[in-house]
């Protein structure tokens, strides 16, 4: 049957990527995760469309990853086909308004970070926030991804979305139900294949000169140099998971190569040798003794592939 698939897969993806049994340790940020049954990375959304269609027909789970910079995958991996959004060659579209403003229509599989710094060095400002953000556009749309004040909400006009049956629509901001490291897209499951930001024309200088300041403040503040998936729990009404974290005892404490940062206690990180079920385990330790300090239940940011049941 898997040798069925796997041809199935190759007919629909003729210019893309499948391979088999491929460990996600490759594919997430976190550096771990055991084997998927398949990795698919599509050329398009012709592709995307294809493959979607086989495996609702076959009955195959699938899943829709970027950058994997939000993500936990199990030892275990994936039974089904992972689905890599990746950045490809279509350049971002620059066009200005009547009103003076600029939209800027980019591919889901571009780095945010890249599109932060393309537009800031045409001058032009509203992502000086992204810069630093290591996840592609889709991801940042499905989780309305933010930092320092500023989130995906504040910038979109509207995303190309495409749904189970392999139909493209568009969704404007409204309908795209964005809050809090959240959006309608995981709910109705949907996949961003363009996004729409309008952006405003200012100083160059200045633009980079806040890029460059909000990245220093990172580099001074966050764990960049291990690999983590960013900030593992959403932040609790009125409060911050890292400050709850820390003042339960938890800076430094392990599992395995699992390790809440000592620089940010809102970080998990792989010290050099985590697996997956180290860090799980961890997050899972860290939020029962949260909640014994402090009897706020943290909510993990980090999405978990391949741990149900």
């Amino acid at each position: 049957m898997r040798d069925d698939i796997f041809i199935l897969l190759k007919e629909a993806v003729p210019r893309g990527q499948v391979l088999r049994d491929e460990p996600l340790s490759r594919f997430t940020s976190f550096r771990t995760g055991g084997p998927a049954d398949f990795v698919v990375i599509p050329s398009g959304r012709d592709e995307l469309k294809d493959i979607i269609l086989l495996a609702n027909a076959k009955e195959i789970p699938y899943y829709i990853i970027g950058n994997g910079s939000n993500i936990l995958a199990s030892d275990r991996g994936f039974s089904g086909i992972i689905v890599v959004i990746r950045e490809n060659r279509r350049e971002i579209c620059y066009e200005e308004d009547a009103d003076g403003t600029v939209l800027v229509r980019v591919d889901a599989g571009h780095s945010f970070a890249k599109l932060a710094n393309d537009a800031a060095g045409r001058g032009l400002a509203g992502l000086e926030f992204a810069a630093g953000i290591p996840g592609t556009v889709g991801g940042a749309v499905f989780m309305n991804a933010g930092a320092y004040g500023s989130e995906v909400k504040d910038r979109i006009v509207s995303a190309e979305v495409m749904d189970t049956a392999g139909n493209i629509s568009v969704l404007s901001r409204d309908e795209l139900e964005l809050s809090y490291r959240h959006s309608v897209i995981g709910e109705k499951k949907l996949i961003v294949l363009t996004a729409l930001f309008r952006l405003t024309k200012g100083n160059k200088e200045d633009i980079l000169a806040e890029i460059a300041e909000l990245n220093a403040k990172r580099r001074e503040k966050q764990p960049l140099e291990f690999p983590s998936a960013g900030s593992t729990f959403k932040r609790p009404e009125g409060n911050f998971a890292g400050k709850l974290i820390e003042e339960a005892g938890l800076k430094g404490y392990s599992v395995g190569d699992a390790c809440v940062s000592e620089k940010h206690c809102g970080f998990i990180i792989n010290k050099g040798h985590a697996t997956s079920d180290d860090i799980y385990r961890l997050m899972n330790e860290v939020t029962e003794t949260v909640f014994n300090k402090s009897g706020v239940r943290l909510e993990p940011e980090v999405r978990l592939i391949g741990f149900e049941g």
